[in-house]
């Protein structure tokens, strides 16, 4: 951050400090979410960028009157030191220190906490105002947000334009899915529905849309009555002009400023079910506040959804296929030219690799736009983990550094995730050591047989168990769901230390993607996205999408055992089997160089 940016986001929190004063306020939450917990914002919702500087996707910040301190997990402790004056917040850890503990330590009896209750969830809410109220304090719901008060030039609401999402792409209609959803509605004790999540809403209703950049999903609201009725809250300026492609023969539109009007019309004497991790607190504050009851659970369309119908599946299958494609172009351009273009004293830079695979990626016709920004990093810029190169960042990928890409694409049949890291030249022993690891954590999950029942917890340590024994270790999770053409980072299921109590099933889609970082000098990931496949006797396995070579040139061949590389063999043979169609001549026999027998490699 230069002086003048910092000098700039000064004044910004000294704003919201004079309005603090003058709502009667001793300090203001200002959240990374939107009014749907999305994990990517659109530019009318960067709040807490405007007022910090922090760009990453997850982070939350508390500014009181005397301090600030921001929130963030370990995936941005690097990048929240470069972009926050830490004059003026202090950086706490998002899990091992979170929020509603700092509440409990910070706050004086009789201070009053402001917050919007559109923008956190109610889990958040309930939590936070505990621990404000044990201490003495008032926890505080404002009218409006006070970020959007001192911010002048605040973008407007995005208005992208709404799709039908054919029954060729989704295998089921929007009625089949109302009525698996209703029954769980009705299982639960509950009368209606209250959905906050766009990628939720457009599983259901078989739309997509362009509201936010890598998000193919239009921001709105739903309300499903256990007898059906459905409304669904859209700005009408999204829809198309005809309706007939799309599947709303029963569904009533509405504006979606009158979401908490009309959930506490459907409330009065009656029950919501609310997921209360992913939807805004003031949905639940208006629905008791009209006389209705709350179901506080997990939305049952979050539960669907992550089971993955066959021609969900095989959609991903074959955008896997054209993925990996363009991967193997990409890895082979920057192979066969990245050492000579150094020499000639223009190496290719961060940015100019991120718009090559672009280019690649655009030569299919199912492809639509990236799912992620891709992260293209070079030398310690690949130790932060969700690094995005700028112009003032824009480093050069050079033989005397490994290189890291984790890049996606968002495909009408599905959603691609996947990493790579590689080099030009020689590496040191440590980081080969690293790399090898790293690699083996990734095998040992892609070999491993769990029995039925298995949560994603409770096998996060098999990708760990090599770094571990090296005493080395990654702050992140080691993989997250997938979804259909919708999220990148879909609920619920997921890889992690944290518990997660979600038992892996058939047709879910995640990544797995172990990694090591050291801060200012190199970042190693690998990654491949995979579908949870039964494996007979009640057990399960896991079935790579992602055809993309490793690279065994960072490896210490000698130190896999014989299971690894046999692993290792059998997935490069299919590699080259499935891409061979696509790839011109020397871009296959790059392949077939980098899908060298093991045996031969050492």
């Amino acid at each position: 951050m230069t002086p003048t940016d910092r000098l700039d986001m000064t004044g910004r929190v000294e704003a919201l400090r004079h309005k603090l004063a003058e709502e009667g306020l001793d300090g203001y939450v200002v959240p990374r979410f939107d009014e749907h917990q999305s994990e990517y914002c659109a530019p009318h919702d960067c709040r807490l960028a405007y007022l910090t500087g922090f760009t990453g996707s997850a982070g939350v910040a508390i500014v009181m009157r005397d301090k600030a301190a921001i929130f963030v997990d370990g995936r941005y402790q690097v990048q929240v030191r470069d972009e926050v004056d830490l004059g003026t917040f202090t950086v706490e850890h998002f899990y091992d220190a979170p929020l509603k503990d700092w509440l409990a330590k910070n706050i004086d009896e009789g201070q009053r906490i402001g917050f919007n209750a559109m923008l956190l969830p109610s889990t958040w809410d309930q939590d936070c105002g505990r621990a404000v109220e044990s201490a003495g304090g008032s926890w505080v719901a404002t009218p409006g947000d006070l970020v959007d008060a001192i911010w002048p030039d605040q973008p407007e609401k995005p208005l992208g334009s709404i799709m039908a999402f054919g029954r060729q792409y989704s295998g089921e209609s929007v009625a089949d899915k109302k009525r698996r959803i209703v029954e769980l509605v009705a299982a639960q004790g509950a009368d209606f529905l209250v959905e906050a999540q766009p990628d939720n809403i457009s599983w259901l209703l078989n739309v997509r849309g362009r509201d936010v950049a890598f998000n193919p999903m239009p921001h709105s609201f739903l309300i499903l009555d256990k007898d059906g009725r459905t409304e669904w809250l859209v700005d009408h300026r999204k829809l198309p002009n005809d309706l007939s492609d799309l599947e709303l023969d029963e569904v009533a539109i509405a504006e979606p400023a009158r979401l908490l009007e009309r959930v506490a019309a459907f409330a009065e004497g009656r029950t919501a079910l609310v997921d209360p991790g992913f939807a805004p607190s003031a949905v639940v504050h208006a629905a008791r506040d009209s006389g209705g009851e709350i179901k506080l659970t997990r939305s049952p369309i979050t539960l669907a959804k992550m089971e993955k119908n066959d021609i969900e599946l095989q959609g991903f299958r074959d955008c896997h296929q054209q993925d990996g494609a363009a991967w193997v172009r990409f890895l082979a351009w920057l192979d066969r030219y990245g050492r000579t273009r150094e020499s000639q004293g223009m190496p290719v830079s961060e940015l100019e690799a991120e718009e090559r695979i672009l280019t690649y990626r655009r030569d299919s016709r199912l492809f639509v736009e990236p799912s992620f920004r891709t992260i293209s990093a070079s030398a310690g810029n690949a130790a932060m983990c969700h690094y995005n190169a700028t112009i003032e960042t824009n480093t050069p990928i050079t033989s005397a550094d490994v290189y890291l890409l984790d890049s996606g694409g968002q495909y009408l049949t599905g959603t691609t995730d996947a990493t790579r890291t590689t080099a030009l030249g020689s590496i040191s022993p440590e980081i080969r050591r690293a790399y090898t690891a790293v690699l083996k954590g990734l095998i040992s999950m892609l070999t491993l047989k769990f029995p039925t029942g298995t949560c994603g917890h409770q096998i996060d340590a098999f990708a760990r168990r090599p770094l571990w024994d090296l005493g080395l270790d990654y702050d992140h999770g080691t993989g997250h769901g997938v979804g259909h053409f919708l999220s990148v980072h879909e609920q619920p299921q997921r890889f992690d230390k944290r518990v997660n109590e979600i038992a892996l099933r058939p047709g879910m889609v995640t990544t797995i993607e172990p990694g090591y970082y050291r801060a200012g000098k190199y970042g190693i990931r690998l990654e491949n996205q995979v579908e949870v496949v039964a494996a007979g006797d009640g057990f399960m396995a896991f079935k790579s999408l992602t055809l993309v070579p490793l690279d065994l040139r960072l490896a210490n061949i000698e130190l896999l055992s014989s299971s690894e590389r046999r692993w290792l063999d059998a997935y490069h043979d299919e590699v080259r089997s499935a891409l061979s169609p696509l790839l011109g001549r020397d871009d296959m026999e790059w392949l077939q160089r980098m899908c060298t027998p093991c045996r031969d490699a050492i």
